[in-house]
């Protein structure tokens, strides 16, 4: 007899994240009744506990929304801004190159990565505050029971934690992130050994500090990491230690409410967070690449890797030329996403021209994303971040502040160079896709230079190849941030060999599911589908 199929609920409500504490916060929330950024915000709260180099409330991110039943579209941007205190020329003439993967530059003494002077001003609690007045409808309060619970009962470190924790990035032009542990007295107590190296696998941590710090914040409101309490021990541990950051500057923060960067691909709509965000990568390659017979070329094939990796490059090379603080450099978005320029990009990928993408002398891994959607069609994405971790921990407070200043250019004059209250360039691109005017994708990635090309990638998963949201994730891929292209272990050596007959340098990772960590929902035809990449630790989960 055949086997009896099993039967379960479908899912009304989902949510997705690298974490699985996280997503157990989250999916908490929805089972309690609140609603899709309601549990996006616990998610993120956790997200900051358990993994607390990739984010937390020292952070920046950006968040988008859709409302479904009354078409409200919001994205809310709170990247951090470059201090009062800091000029253009502050480490000019300390400049040694840019990291060799895209994201950030070397300084002399690591001095715009490690510690006080690294660090700008957090932008992502004032960021989650204003999402929850606009959309939220559970207590504030109450989206921290998760994380305040996390931080005060404890957590295993998982496997990407501990990655994460031996992480040496010098072959990027970065620091060893045991490093960023050790540098504070509160660091080396939470995160490392007797003998000072990180902890490892399966070992405990807890944090009390921060639940303290959490529980304030959820009584208090956000401004109390702003101008209360915190807001003036982050101050005063900024001032005893030569950094940037002023109370005046903590104070002073305002995130932005601004409008989707919409292109259209294959007849649906796309919607990403416009610039200083990343979106820009991901729609320059999706009008680039939309010229071509994808399918006809075939997955991964040598011909379709060569055509979407030279896309990337033009896109990447626009990013680095073009794109900043608008408030600061207007970007030509209105070129740069023209049918006339994505024409002729697609015309020199056809002649077998190869773009240039060159690194000088030569967004970190450090971020984390939720996508989620709930019963009465509110769909949220986040992306937020530490950046590159500064190492730095107030005493006391029990989280780590971003090193952000490691994204801005030292050198001045340039799109992304330091300037104050200037906000740099982030890869970040929470996205979403419409068909007919409906909400069917919400799709994010943590991978610092490599999330515009991981999320384009896993969007013509889906929307080329009609692959599944889980599929879509575990693909193999490939990624062109530089003049090489870099490939996953799972692309047979077979099209690496044609590749490198076209004149391209390839390099092969280790890794089986490398370049990024793409999470995400599919919700074709009212049914939900969730994928979590499995480089990370997380899961989708679902809420009848």
């Amino acid at each position: 007899m055949p086997r009896p199929l099993r039967t379960l609920p479908k899912p009304t409500a989902m949510i997705v994240a690298p974490q699985p504490e996280a997503v157990e916060a989250g999916a908490a929330m929805l089972a309690a009744g609140g609603n899709a950024v309601d549990a996006v915000l616990a998610c993120a709260f956790t997200q900051g506990v358990v993994d607390p180099l990739m984010c937390g409330v020292g952070g920046l991110g950006v968040i988008h929304i859709y409302d479904s039943r009354t078409g409200r579209h919001e994205i809310i941007d709170g990247l951090s801004t470059c201090p009062a205190a800091s000029t253009p020329d502050m480490w000019a003439a300390d400049f040694e190159g840019e990291c060799a993967d895209g994201f950030g530059f070397r300084v002399r003494n690591y001095a715009n990565e490690l510690g006080h002077r690294a660090v700008t001003t957090p932008g992502i609690l004032r960021t989650f505050a204003l999402a929850h007045a606009r959309f939220g409808g559970k207590p504030w309060g109450d989206l921290f029971e998760g994380a305040i619970r996390f931080a005060s009962d404890g957590w295993i470190i998982r496997p990407h934690v501990a990655g994460v924790f031996a992480t040496d990035e010098s072959g990027y032009g970065r620091l060893p992130y045991s490093r960023k542990l050790a540098l504070t007295q509160d660091g080396r107590a939470l995160y490392c050994r007797p003998d000072g190296s990180p902890k490892r696998l399966g070992e405990a941590v807890r944090n009390p500090d921060l639940a303290t710090t959490l529980s304030t914040i959820a009584r208090d409101g956000a401004d109390s990491f702003y101008t209360g309490a915190i807001a003036e021990r982050i101050a005063a541990d900024m001032q005893a230690h030569d950094g940037l950051v002023s109370l005046a500057d903590l104070a002073g923060f305002t995130p932005r409410q601004v409008e989707p960067l919409w292109i259209t691909y294959r007849g649906r709509r796309i919607a990403v967070p416009p610039p200083p965000a990343g979106g820009i990568t991901v729609a320059e390659i999706l009008r680039i690449v939309e010229r071509f017979d994808l399918a006809v070329l075939g997955h991964n094939t040598p011909e379709y890797i060569r055509v979407v990796a030279e896309a990337m490059k033009i896109a990447g090379r626009d990013k680095d030329e073009h794109i900043g603080d608008p408030d600061f450099i207007l970007p030509p978005l209105a070129m740069l996403l023209s049918d006339a320029y994505a024409d002729a990009c697609a015309a020199r990928i056809r002649s077998g021209e190869k773009a240039q993408l060159t690194r000088v002398l030569s967004d970190s891994k450090g971020t984390t994303t939720i996508s989620c959607t709930d019963a009465n069609g509110l769909v949220v994405s986040v992306t937020h971040t530490l950046g590159v971790p500064s190492g730095v921990i107030p005493p006391g407070l029990g989280f780590m502040l971003n090193g952000a200043m490691n994204w801005c250019d030292p050198r001045p004059g340039r799109a992304t160079s330091i300037a104050p209250g200037k906000r740099r360039f982030s890869s970040m691109s929470p996205t979403l896709v419409f068909d007919d005017g409906k909400p069917v994708v919400t799709i994010g990635a943590p991978g610092g230079a490599w999330i515009g090309v991981a999320v384009s990638q896993v969007l013509l998963n889906l929307l080329d190849f009609g692959m599944g949201m889980q599929e879509a994730v575990m693909a193999p891929r490939f990624s062109a941030t530089t003049d090489a292209i870099d490939i996953g272990n799972r692309i047979p050596r077979a099209t690496q060999s044609a590749l490198e007959a076209m004149g391209y340098q390839v390099n092969r990772s280790a890794a089986t599911f490398p370049f990024a960590g793409v999470h995400g929902i599919a919700m074709w035809d009212g049914l939900l589908d969730g994928g979590a990449d499995p480089q990370r630790d997380g899961y989708a989960a679902g809420v009848a």
